[in-house]
């Protein structure tokens, strides 16, 4: 490719700008070679011609494609070069705000001045695990590449954070930091990663301070190592320092502050345990004022300086310790402001005694004021004879107490870090460390003095080291690849630090002028001029002969060297040491103890004398004072720097270059000259340069495929090897083979290949879309053509059929106009004749009809009169008679008041006499004489009735015993006659039977038609009233529709508030029980460390039972101690057989369960009926007398005797009869075994038996009673004539409610009367009385029958007033909604929809439980027909079995008795007995060893089953300790098999599903009535009866939490591996991704042909396995519920996060593969029946950032759509979407910044939270609902493979 070929027209390229520095322009006119200029237009559209020098031919540089800019990785810009660079970097900060940038292995930090939300927990969380090439560029992932090595390839590494004051430096490491504790938290409690967090507020607060290019600028480098164990969990760490400024502390520039302690601690003065500091505010102070404004914008000192203090404490220095610091802080304040005085001579100066300042230095410090005083004043001389004490101009005092107070702080700040380090140890075996390095990049000022000079030589060490690693990994990249490695010439800056360090170099120069006693700066500089002048890195200024210039690798720096010697030396007079070495503090005094070598001489006669002012000899101490000289600043400084050089140079080091965007600190402002000042400085530029010299574009073969296989021929797509497609397109592509690589796994490019093949797609795509534009507007102008031609014909065709037509119409018209003239005459004349002949009829009717009405008149008139006249003379004669009428009344009570006067006077007069008392008293005694005379006659004739009564009773026993004998002789004679007789009779009562039956039928034939007449009207009356429900209904759904009123929105909004909080405080809940669980296992896991570290070396394996994996019993018994039918279940199992009945378990439980129901009811039943029955006695005994009361109960007991006397006499004779027909019937059958009659005779045989068997009942009762009628009868006999009156209490029947009719009674009292007075012999009923008393039987027997006629009738009559009710209920119903719905109307909108609920609610309630004992009722009845079909199949069953033999028979006899040994169960009560001992064996098999694939098949849960029976036969016993024993170790065995398989999903899901069950049984069966509502009769009974275990049910309900939690970590763990590569990379959609060139970062999970990737099918098999595990293992469908959507959250969370951390998926085509993917998800639990879980709803915002990847993002209108529809996306999120999106070629356009700032405006009213990424690892909170258990514990079978044959059912 030629250089006229990259120089065309239109081609862009960078030409230099005094103000931008590159400035981006276009040439309109193709270069030549040989041209002298290019023709070029600016950005601004202005031309300029751009000169070119012939000699060298340097042309401007070329500029990237718009698709290439803005890139993560800068190594992936086609065009390596300074102005690509610095664009992309301002492209990147300033329009999609990115602060962070690859560039090779650096990454590019630039300081934002505004704080950002990309340091969170959740980003922390986000980048986690991942490679460093999968997520934007961030220092986190910086962090985790290092954190990721040291594991992978245990080795240490390093993290180089560099840049000049103000980039960031600090921060950066404080983020990286915070990572390393985030992600290798320590797994002891010792809490190191808090400490190691904790050092940075506290190495801030000493170290750093504001500047004019920062306000949190760090004064001092350090390198902080943060040392891991073996399991990459942090247990300490270390910090080394270097070269701290501590000229800063006595002195501040314009515009800066001394560090940030001394203000913080003047913003603390106020606080009680300060007021000894005596401080005050810092403008008080000379030492914190010197730079003006005190206060930092933004900073809050007082806060900070309590986070300082926490953070003390936190690293274990103590109250009195950090009391001491704040002294000394305070006191160099207070030495600041001492004021020094001046002597006259101006040679020695003094202090005022009564100076506070110095008196409160003294007292803080705890030194003697005096001696302190004169020291600072004087000095002291030592010579070889003697010691002089010399006094000090007022410049030297001011130098010495400057250099005390730096000498001070500095020990401070030692002993600091010295103790932070202290508490960062420890002593375990360190395994790998990660260092992290925060040291000032290269500064050049225009004073430069000794600290920029070691500043930027650490720099130059640095670049050395960073330049040959860069180098290495190229050379390592080419060798892996198998290309051909070239030398590439880099710089090397290795003679300037040889200028520096090497012997005789600029450090040893320095140190050696520091030793001569005289030496001076200017003596240094001049040595430095004859020694380095002919080297190429050090130059001499020309106007100056105390500077010099240090040629560095980023600069020429000229360096003063006023100052070198001073600053070299660090000096500070030793009698100022010695005084602060006496004080009384401990602390202070161990400052200048510990560090003998911080203390240089105070004077070139030496150091080290006491503080005694008299010494006669200093000669040793100048000896130890000259090693000291050795031991200078600058040599501490390098050999500091040689062994972090050696450490550097022994690990992995990743490099982080801060770029500080402006000097302004004004945020996201971007100056083009500071930026590309620093990148030169920072190396990035010496990258880019190596880079660019080898093969800076690097492409894997499948993405070189898929971006260019629109420039792959068509044969050459029929070759499968992509390797070989892709080695013959670039061979015809690009001619020069010097230009690419072919690797091993990639294709290396040089610089600017890339741009070409983007190029030639660009230009066959452009090509495409010219074919593609202009077949389409052929297309579209022959479809214009044929439109217009079919239009023409159509218009000639309609103009030709309107001329016809117009013709036809003309000729229609003139016919009918014809036609019209004819008729319309036609019509004339008729009218006319018509008119005349009307008006002539009407004249006539006219004159007819007047005289009528005249007539008419007349008759009427005189009607009328005579009416009048007939009403008059009625109305007179009435008021005449009653005006007579109304006299005569007037007249009569007139004279009757007058007679009644008199009378009533004259009463009144005979009462006041005394004739009228005297003869009222005779009556009295009249009537008490005879009522006397009354009593004594009737005592007469009681005593001669009691004789006779006596008399007769004697006779009447004689007379019964004789009519007893008789009777007996009579029956043995006239049995044939009297059976005649008798059958007679029988027949007579048959008709009247039959009779009876059809009235009955008559009646129920009637009964049955209103029935059907009142179903049907209830009917009509449920359709009614359905309409009636549904108008309410209609109603209800207008008044909600019309109800928005602010009360309804604002209980609406109370209520979500109020659900909120109340998700919140279960969510704080269940992270304690979560926290709660992580501390057990940390102690777990220190308590399995110190077992280890106690017991010695081996292992042991605890013993464990063998369990089996086929069960013997895979499915439950049947249990036979069900209330109810449970022999008909045994039946049933005996019948259909084991198998059958085990496969049918399910149905026959709950069979077993509604007959316990029913069998409830039955004896709600039989209580309410005995209720019944007693009520209607008690009725009948109050009506009946006493006497009747005797009579009766006398006949009761008689009947009963006589009755059970008879009964067993003819179960005697039945017994008999039976055993001879049984021992015939067996005789026959094995007579005739071999025939086939005998089942027929059989039969008849069974017929014959049942007849008699009937006959012989109706005998019986007929004799009964006849014999109680006789008793009866002798009874009312010897009641005389008592009896007559109580008829109706005899005639009384048992089984009839109403009384026999009273002229049948009296008649057959008649008879009896009639017998005894006609004979007193009872030989009268031996002949016929037998007869007669029958025929009462019968009589009686029909009565019966009536009886229950008529108790049918009454049931009718019932049934029909209950149909009735039901129909006056539903009119009542009727009225009462009409009532409540008008009620309804009267109220508010919000009242009516709240009682319109109520009301619904209530009646669904109703109806629900109307249906439910319906089909209780139905089913009652099912069952019923069902046993009694049972019951006669087992007895045809039985009498067939009746053909064997006896001996057979005995077998089944005895199988039968064997059968009921086992039913004996039926005493089982579901608890099961256990030993004490057996404890442990029952926790280790039925927990610990056991596995849910020994369970299969058998009822969920059952562990939980057999747990609760024993925990209630321990509380049957009344046994709490039990209790207590069994569920604690229940529990802790539970943890220890969840700790122990604590990834397994299928054992987690199991206890999970067990502890829930536990848990529900605890509160099913704990007797609360919450909990017993749907509880049978048998299970109540198995309700815990002595203890209260609501303790326990909270335990395990924390339990349940943390199993539930550990089962979503279980799950999360699978799936998160594969959701970012399913969701984001796979093509569910082929052939819509595209890829883009990529850099130094490559993307470590996209594989070559998509191997190993998952994809959305993978996701979906493993979720269809959680599925299917949770269902098989019995969970509850709740819980299932919640796990899918936790697990749906987690998928978008993660999903959405790598969505707003990658640049390369922000794109359309994502969008669409993204939406795809998420409707499969849809479509999945929809068909699991999971889309009410709200798993929908957690992937709203996923949906909405798909769309928002897919909307058009352009207009005001397209903004407002996007406000609009992404209402689950924060503004963050959207905007950050926004500035990622990302177009894959170059016809798609990217996010305007406009637009991106209108969408911003647009949502600045909404209050989101400041959180960008979704929080992946928030658990919702998870609610375990009651769920009641239909089992009963009795009827569970313990399976034999669980081993628990120790337990005992009770």
């Amino acid at each position: 490719m030629s250089v006229g070929e990259l120089y065309s027209q239109y081609t862009r390229v960078w030409i230099p700008d005094p103000d931008e520095v590159w400035r981006s322009a276009e040439l309109t006119k193709d270069y030549k070679e040989g041209d002298r200029s290019l023709q070029l237009r600016l950005e601004d559209e202005t031309i300029r011609e751009y000169p070119i020098d012939v000699q060298s031919n340097q042309l401007p540089f070329l500029r990237n494609p718009d698709i290439l800019v803005g890139e993560n990785d800068l190594t992936a810009l086609s065009y390596l070069h300074e102005p690509a660079v610095l664009h992309n970097l301002k492209v990147r900060f300033l329009e999609s705000n990115h602060i962070y940038t690859y560039c090779g292995i650096v990454l590019v930090a630039i300081n934002p001045y505004e704080q950002l939300p990309i340091y969170g927990q959740d980003v922390i969380y986000a980048y986690s695990g991942q490679n460093m090439g999968d997520m934007d560029p961030h220092i986190f992932a910086v962090a985790e590449e290092a954190y990721k090595q040291m594991a992978r390839d245990e080795k240490n590494q390093s993290i180089i954070v560099s840049g000049e004051s103000g980039a960031g430096k600090t921060v950066s490491a404080k983020y990286a930091m915070r990572y390393f504790a985030t992600v290798g938290g320590s797994a002891s409690d010792t809490n190191i990663e808090e400490k190691v967090l904790a050092s940075s507020p506290i190495m801030e607060a000493i170290g750093n301070a504001k500047t004019t290019r920062n306000d949190n600028s760090s004064r001092f480098g350090k390198y902080i190592q943060i040392g891991f164990d073996k399991r990459y969990h942090i247990i300490g760490a270390n910090m080394r320092t270097y070269l701290l400024e501590k000229s800063r502390v006595v002195f501040q520039a314009d515009d800066e502050r001394n560090y940030h302690i001394f203000y913080q601690l003047c913003a603390a003065a106020s606080l009680p345990e300060f007021k000894e500091l005596a401080l005050t505010c810092a403008e008080d102070f000379f030492y914190a004022s010197q730079g003006g404004d005190t206060a930092i914008e933004g900073m809050d000192d007082a806060d900070d300086f309590e986070k300082t203090r926490q953070a003390f404490t936190l690293l274990g220095v103590r109250d009195s310790h950090q009391i001491s610091i704040f002294k000394i802080i305070a006191s160099i304040l207070h030495l600041g402001n001492v004021e020094i005085q001046a002597e006259r001579d101006g040679d020695s100066c003094s202090i005022s005694p009564q100076d506070e300042h110095l008196s409160s230095f003294c007292r803080l410090l705890g030194v003697e004021h005096s001696q302190m005083e004169h020291w600072l004043c004087h000095r002291k001389l030592v010579t070889s004879a003697e010691t002089y004490v010399k006094t000090m101009s007022l410049q030297q005092v001011v130098n010495a107490r400057n250099a005390l107070a730096k000498h001070i702080y500095a020990q401070l700040f030692g002993w600091i870090v010295g103790h932070v380090n202290k508490a960062l140890h420890t002593s375990l075996k360190q395994h790998s460390f990660i260092g992290v390095l925060d040291i000032y990049g290269f500064e050049t000022f225009e004073v430069n003095s000794f600290e920029q000079f070691c500043i930027n030589y650490a720099n130059e060490k640095l670049q050395q080291q960073f330049n040959s690693h860069v180098f290495k990994l190229e050379q390592e990249e080419y060798m892996k690849e198998q290309i051909p490695w070239t030398l590439i010439d880099f710089y090397d800056n290795q003679p300037c630090i040889d200028l520096i360090e090497a012997k005789l170099g600029i450090l040893d120069l320095l140190d050696e002028e520091c030793k001569v006693p005289k030496g001076t700066d200017q003596n240094w500089a001049q040595k430095l001029y004859d020694r380095h002048s002919s080297s190429q890195h050090f130059q001499k200024p020309r106007m100056s002969n105390t500077a010099f210039i240090v040629v560095h690798f980023a600069d020429k720096v000229e360096y003063l060297s006023d100052g070198f010697l001073e600053k070299n030396r660090d000096t500070v007079y030793e009698e100022q040491i010695n005084i602060l070495k006496a004080s009384k503090f401990p602390l202070v005094a161990d400052l200048f103890h510990d560090d003998t070598d911080s203390a240089p001489a105070p004077t070139t006669s030496g150091k080290g004398s006491s503080s005694k002012i008299n010494i006669r000899s200093a000669r040793p101490q100048m000896k130890a004072s000259n090693k000291e000289h050795k031991k200078t600043v600058g040599h501490q400084f390098r050999t500091s720097l040689h062994l972090l050089m050696d450490t550097l140079n022994a690990t992995t080091p990743h490099y982080v270059r801060c770029i500080k965007p402006n000097d302004e600190k004004l945020p996201f402002h971007f100056d083009p000259k500071r930026a590309v000042q620093q990148l030169r400085a920072c190396g990035v530029l010496e990258t880019i340069r190596i880079s660019a010299a080898g093969y800076p574009s690097r492409w894997t073969y499948h993405d070189f495929f898929n971006r260019y296989r629109v420039l792959v021929k068509k044969r050459e797509l029929a070759n499968t090897d992509k390797k070989a497609i892709c080695k013959s397109v670039l061979e015809n592509l690009i001619k020069d083979p010097d230009k690419f690589q072919f690797g091993r796994t990639k294709i290396f490019f040089r610089a600017g290949q890339v741009a070409y093949l983007e190029k030639l797609r660009a230009d066959r795509f452009r090509a495409a879309t010219i074919m593609i534009q202009k077949t389409v507007r052929g297309w579209l102008q022959k479809v214009k053509y044929r439109r217009l031609k079919g239009a023409t014909l159509t218009l000639q065709r309609y103009c030709r059929g309107h001329l016809a037509r117009r013709l036809a119409e003309h000729l229609r018209r003139i016919r009918a106009a014809v036609v019209l003239q004819k008729q319309y005459r036609m019509w004339r004349a008729r009218l006319a004749y018509r008119r005349v002949r009307a008006a002539a009829v009407v004249i006539q009717a006219f004159t007819r009809g007047m005289f009528v009405r005249r007539h008419y008149c007349q008759v009427l008139w005189e009607h009328k009169a005579t009416v009048i006249q007939k009403h008059v003379r009625g109305w007179t004669a009435r008021r005449h008679f009653l005006r007579l009428r109304g006299a005569a009344i007037v007249i009569q009570c007139a004279f009757r008041r007058l007679k009644a006067k008199q009378e009533l006077k004259a009463l009144k007069i005979e009462a006041r006499s005394a004739e009228h008392l005297k003869r009222l008293n005779v009556g009295m005694e009249n009537k008490v004489v005879q009522l006397q005379r009354k009593i004594d006659d009737q005592n007469k004739e009681f005593k001669t009735l009691s004789e006779q009564l006596s008399a007769v009773t004697s006779t009447h026993t004689m007379e019964v015993e004789k009519l007893k004998k008789e009777l007996a002789h009579y029956q043995q004679s006239q049995s044939g006659d009297s059976s005649l007789r008798l059958q007679e009779e029988v027949e007579s009562l048959r008709t009247e039977l039959q009779r009876a039956h059809s009235e009955r039928k008559i009646l129920e034939d009637a009964h049955t038609r209103e029935k059907d007449e009142l179903r049907k009207r209830v009917a009509d009356l449920e359709q009614e009233n359905a309409l009636l429900k549904d108008e309410k209904e209609q109603l209800n759904h207008q008044i909600l529709c019309q109800s928005k009123d602010e009360f309804a929105q604002n209980s609406v909004k109370e209520n979500l508030l109020m659900k909120k909080e109340l998700e919140e405080e279960r969510s704080r809940y269940q992270n304690l029980v979560k926290e709660y669980s992580r501390l057990e296992q940390r102690y777990d896991n220190l308590r399995d460390e110190m077992t280890i570290i106690k017991q010695t070396p081996g292992h042991r394996r605890n013993p464990s039972n063998q369990s089996s994996l086929e069960s013997d019993s895979n499915y439950p018994s049947i249990s036979t101690s069900e209330v109810g039918d449970t022999e008909d279940a045994l039946q049933q199992v005996e019948e259909i057989g084991l198998e059958k009945a085990a496969m049918d378990l399910t149905v026959f439980l709950k069979l077993q369960k509604r007959v316990r129901e029913l069998e409830q009811e039955r004896k709600k039943l039989q209580v309410q009926l005995e209720k019944r029955e007693q009520q209607d006695s008690r009725k009948v005994q109050m009506e009946q007398p006493k006497n009747d009361m005797d009579l009766d109960q006398d006949a009761d007991l008689a009947y009963n005797s006589l009755k059970r006397q008879e009964l067993e006499s003819e179960n005697k004779k039945l017994k008999n009869d039976l055993n001879e027909l049984r021992k015939a019937v067996a005789d026959q059958a094995a007579q005739n075994n071999s025939t086939h009659s005998s089942p027929d005779s059989y039969s008849l045989l069974l017929n014959q038996l049942k007849l008699a068997n009937e006959e012989l009942e109706v005998r019986k009762e007929e004799v009964l009673i006849l014999r109680t009628q006789i008793v009866s009868a002798d009874q009312r006999r010897l009641a005389g004539k008592s009896t007559e009156p109580n008829i109706d209490a005899r005639t009384s029947w048992p089984n009839s409610e109403k009384h026999v009719d009273q002229d049948d009674a009296i008649e057959a009292y008649h008879g009896v009367c009639q017998t005894n007075s006609k004979t007193e012999d009872w030989g009268y009923l031996n002949e016929d009385g037998e007869l007669g008393l029958a025929y009462q039987g019968l009589k009686q027997v029909a009565r019966l029958l009536e009886a229950q006629l008529q108790a049918q009738s009454r049931e009718h009559e019932e049934e029909v007033e209950q149909l009735k009710a039901q129909v006056e209920a539903l009119k009542e119903e009727l009225d009462k909604q009409q009532q409540t719905f008008c009620q309804t109307l009267l109220l508010s909108p919000e009242a009516q929809v709240e009682f319109g609920v109520q009301q619904e609610i209530s009646r669904l309630t109703n109806e629900n439980l109307d249906l439910k004992e319906l089909v209780e009722k139905l089913e009652k009845n099912e069952r019923k027909l069902k046993k009694q079909l049972k019951i006669y199949m087992k007895k045809v069953q039985d009498l067939e079995a009746a053909q064997t033999l006896a001996q057979s028979e005995k077998k089944r006899h005895e199988l039968n008795r064997q059968v009921t040994v086992q039913r004996k169960e039926k005493d089982f009560q579901g608890m099961l007995e256990y030993h004490k001992e057996d404890e442990a064996l029952l926790v280790r098999n039925l927990v610990t060893e056991l596995k849910p694939q020994t369970l299969a098949g058998s009822v969920p849960s059952l562990p939980a089953y057999i747990l609760y029976m024993c925990i209630r036969h321990a509380d049957y016993v009344n046994d709490d300790l039990r209790v207590h024993s069994l569920l604690t170790s229940t529990i802790n065995g539970i943890k220890k098999v969840l700790k122990k398989h604590n990834d397994d999903f299928e054992m987690t899901t199991f206890w999970l599903s067990n502890t829930c069950r536990l848990l529900h049984c605890l509160k099913q069966y704990s007797g609360d009535e919450g909990f017993m509502t749907q509880n049978t009769t048998k299970q109540n009974e198995h309700c815990l009866k002595n203890f209260d275990l609501t303790e326990y049910r909270q335990v395990l309900s924390d339990l349940s939490i943390q199993i539930y939690q550990q089962l979503i970590k279980i799950a999360e763990g699978v799936l998160q591996p594969m959701i970012v590569s399913a969701m984001l990379e796979n093509e569910s959609i082929q052939g819509l991704s595209g890829v883009k060139p990529t850099g130094y970062r490559k993307r470590s999970s996209s594989m070559v042909d998509g191997e190993n990737a998952y994809c959305l099918e993978a996701v979906i098999r493993q979720m269809n396995s959680f599925h299917t595990v949770m269902c098989d293992q019995g969970l509850d469908p709740e819980i299932i519920l919640q796990v899918f959507k936790q697990l749906f959250y987690m998928i978008t969370a993660v999903t959405l996060n790598n969505l707003l951390l990658r640049k390369d998926v922000c794109s359309w085509s994502t969008g669409m593969q993204l939406r795809y993917n998420i409707s499969q998800l849809e479509e999945w639990l929809r068909g699991r029946n999971l889309h009410q879980s709200g798993a929908v709803q957690t992937m709203e915002p996923l949906i909405q950032a798909a769309q928002l990847l897919q909307l058009k993002k352009k207009s005001p209108e397209d903004a407002e759509a996007i406000c609009s529809l992404c209402t689950s996306l924060s503004t963050q999120q959207i905007v950050k979407i926004l500035n990622l999106y990302t177009p894959l070629n170059e016809f798609e356009e990217r996010v305007t910044v406009g637009f991106i700032r209108t969408i911003q405006a647009q949502l600045q009213e909404r209050n989101d939270p400041q959180q960008l990424l979704l929080d992946y690892k928030h658990m919702f909170p998870v609610l375990f609902p009651f769920n009641p258990s239909s089992l009963t514990m009795d009827s569970i079978h313990i399976p034999a493979c669980l081993n628990l044959e120790f337990l005992s059912e009770v």
